[in-house]
């Protein structure tokens, strides 16, 4: 019995403490893998349905297979437009840049006067409302009828694609001022200087993020309309237009993808400058 005892006594060797991951780690790795997974499976029904189809879209695997240089060598420049896709992004990206970069300042301010007066607001409604709905490739043609060149075409078709969201939503946020804030301006006799940025720019901020990134993606997707006015120069929109019209449509296909991951990349963008600004605001 006293044998039993001394036995129970001894303590057994811990098992070695296997590799654990935390629960931030594993809600990291899932945020990955579960996308890549998805992508994986979506890749597959597209080559499958490729196959069915008789070849009439090339599935992915024809696809890489006919434009691997593309896709390694993404900034090889041989002179002219025949460069890579690399830079055929960089050379669409300035002219957002540049359109977009118009359409937040006009829209801003537009949108701030917008807001203040009530007169300007019921008379400038119908307006806003009928041009924001006309699609980007319905103004190409106009504005190469009015401006006689391409580049200042582009940036135009651009600017009053990207415009609207802004200026509605800086409207709206100035509309949205809580009257407490007003009339605290009051009481404090605050200048106009003074209340435009401390009471009036802050509470609108907000809003205004939220019609800039509603703004980058149309203005992202409006350069394959601004582009096709561009006859002869570097850019995604003439890219895929030019590959159109050669037949190459595996071009297009991976010239899609460039555009949706660079899509993808401003708004990631846009909220990251949100969250640095406003990191008490939380993007929708």
């Amino acid at each position: 019995m006293a044998n039993v005892n001394r036995q129970s006594g001894i303590k057994k060797p811990a098992k070695p403490a296997g590799f654990k991951l935390s629960k931030k780690q594993k809600a990291l790795l899932d945020d990955i893998l579960t996308p890549v997974v998805a992508m994986v499976i979506l890749l597959i029904i597209w080559e499958i349905l490729s196959a069915i189809g008789g070849g009439r879209l090339p599935g992915p695997i024809k696809v890489v297979s006919e434009t691997k240089n593309l896709i390694l060598y993404p900034f090889f420049n041989r002179g002219g437009t025949d460069v890579g896709l690399g830079l055929q992004v960089l050379a669409s990206l300035q002219r957002v840049a540049i359109g977009y970069t118009i359409a937040a300042v006009v829209g801003i301010s537009l949108g701030i006067v917008v807001g203040l007066n009530q007169r300007v607001r019921k008379g400038l409604d119908p307006v806003f409302n009928i041009l924001r709905t006309v699609p980007p490739l319905a103004w190409v043609p106009i504005a190469i009828a009015a401006l006689q060149q391409n580049q200042p075409a582009a940036l135009f078709v651009i600017f009053i694609t990207a415009v609207w969201p802004i200026l509605i939503n800086t409207a709206v946020g100035v509309r949205q001022i809580p009257q407490d804030y007003n009339n605290g301006a009051q009481v404090l006799r605050l200048s106009r200087q003074e209340y435009f940025f401390k009471i009036l720019f802050p509470s609108a901020l907000p809003y205004i993020f939220t019609g800039l990134r509603i703004a980058i993606g149309l203005a992202w997707l409006a350069i394959i309309a601004a582009e096709i006015v561009m006859t002869g120069v570097t850019g995604i929109g003439f890219f895929i237009w030019n590959s159109y019209q050669n037949g190459q449509v595996s071009e297009i296909i991976v010239a899609l993808v460039y555009i949706g991951l660079v899509g993808w990349g401003l708004d990631v963008f846009i909220v990251w400058l949100q969250g640095k600004i406003l990191p008490y605001s939380k993007p929708q």
